[in-house]
């Protein structure tokens, strides 16, 4: 029997995919703010910020939602006091 077992990706490998796509994923958002008001691009940048947060915290997809929401309401306020 030839009992062949792929060679696994080392740690290194994990992480370059990781920051690539991180960084992709920032430019992205970058864009897609171009064209928004400062009210609605400190919700969203509060919302991120939340739902990373509270991922990474709690470990749960609902801890990143609850974050979100929480992140999205702080950024709104932030940037309705920034305006006066």
């Amino acid at each position: 029997m030839n009992s062949f077992t792929a060679p696994t990706p080392s740690a290194s490998v994990y992480w370059r995919v990781a920051l690539i796509s991180t960084a992709a994923a920032a430019t992205l958002a970058l864009t897609a703010c171009a064209g928004m008001s400062s009210r609605e691009t400190s919700t969203v940048v509060g919302a991120t910020t939340g739902a990373v947060i509270g991922g990474v915290v709690t470990g749960t997809t609902a801890g990143a939602a609850i974050g979100a929401a929480a992140g999205g309401v702080v950024g709104n306020e932030v940037s309705k006091k920034r305006d006066r």
